[in-house]
């Protein structure tokens, strides 16, 4: 059986074996080296972002609001770690 390389069409299979219940995983977000730079310049400016400074950088990035969210979230544990 060959498949099409398609993600979903591997997420549908492992939910018909049972695997994830149903519910697709969303695939993984490949940042490019300069979205996480200008990421990066932010993150060192201001550690939360509103919902109007977060929309503007998804814009500029061509990234969703959540990507932009989700990358702070992740962020600011990485760094509650490191201390």
């Amino acid at each position: 059986d060959e498949s099409s390389g398609y993600e979903s069409e591997s997420a549908e299979r492992s939910a018909a074996a049972g695997g994830t219940r149903g519910r697709q995983r969303r695939t993984r977000t490949a940042f490019t080296s300069e979205q996480v730079c200008r990421l990066e310049k932010t993150f060192q400016r201001q550690k939360y972002l509103g919902a109007t400074e977060r929309r503007k950088l998804a814009a500029a990035l061509q990234l969703s609001e959540i990507q932009i969210k989700t990358w702070f979230q992740n962020r600011r544990m990485k760094l509650k770690r490191q201390i």
